[in-house]
């Protein structure tokens, strides 16, 4: 189990990376290792999210030390530690620097549903601002933890997202999501701003449809076939475009 996690976990970091969501060295992702809720595995410090393999991923506890793998470990990893110790229900977190969330996050705006990605968040994105430096110890992670609550992103002014998901892709797909949302907003406030929005009494039902785990599934193997793809690599057979593959449960079968 431990194997196809960390597999996995160097699949998201490549498909982040594509998604325009590297920072050379910076930003990281975590993942709770199966069967050991107070430990995961997690991208070391000096590389990039893209260049993590089976031999440099480390393992850190939930009190935010390494406990193996020969790599540095990020300072910002109580943003993970501290999400999982308040979530049981989170299996994976991301913390990466997309520039129009960035960007987004100066203007003092919330996030509107302008489009599909944006309906995904109106329910609201908790805002962090109690600082906009780094999240370098256990109090500010905890602090990041209470902004996020329940919620499965959270925007950190003039820094950065987090992501908190129920597994890899639940993560990935949100914080790509989160990232097209602000650039899509962005994109309308420079015309003038936005003037038509989804219907409220659509939010909720439209919200749920492009949140589905079948979705997050089924993007996240996309996502790893394009970047397999686009280096003339083979694609590993369970993220073959084979209809076996695929996760059907969100569509008719007629």
């Amino acid at each position: 189990m431990s194997d196809k996690l960390r597999a996995k976990l160097i699949n998201a970091g490549r498909v982040l990376v594509d998604e325009g969501q590297g920072d050379y060295v910076w930003g990281h992702i975590s993942a709770r290792l199966p069967g050991e809720p107070n430990k995961f595995l997690m991208k070391p410090g000096c590389i990039g999210i893209e260049e993590m393999t089976d031999d440099n991923i480390i393992t850190v506890d939930i009190e935010g030390d390494k406990v193996s793998g020969e790599w540095p470990r990020h300072n910002e990893v109580y943003i993970h530690s501290e999400v999982m110790r308040a979530r049981p229900d989170v299996n994976c977190v991301i913390h990466t620097h997309p520039e129009h969330a960035v960007a987004f996050s100066s203007l003092g705006k919330e996030l509107q549903p302008i489009s599909n990605d944006g309906t995904m968040f109106s329910a609201g994105v908790p805002i962090f601002s109690e600082t906009t430096d780094l999240i370098v110890n256990q109090e500010r992670g905890k602090a990041v933890a209470r902004a996020l609550g329940d919620k499965s992103a959270l925007i950190l002014r003039n820094h950065g997202i987090v992501t908190a998901g129920t597994s890899i892709e639940h993560a990935v797909f949100v914080a790509i999501k989160l990232e097209k949302a602000c650039r899509i907003q962005m994109l309308a406030e420079q015309a003038g701003g936005p003037k038509l929005f989804v219907k409220e009494e659509e939010l909720a039902a439209k919200r749920s449809r492009t949140n589905r785990n079948d979705s997050q599934g089924n993007a996240f193997s996309y996502l790893v076939r394009r970047w397999h793809l686009r280096c003339d690599c083979d694609v590993p057979q369970e993220y073959q475009a084979t209809l076996s593959n695929f996760d059907r449960s969100g569509y008719k079968k007629g």
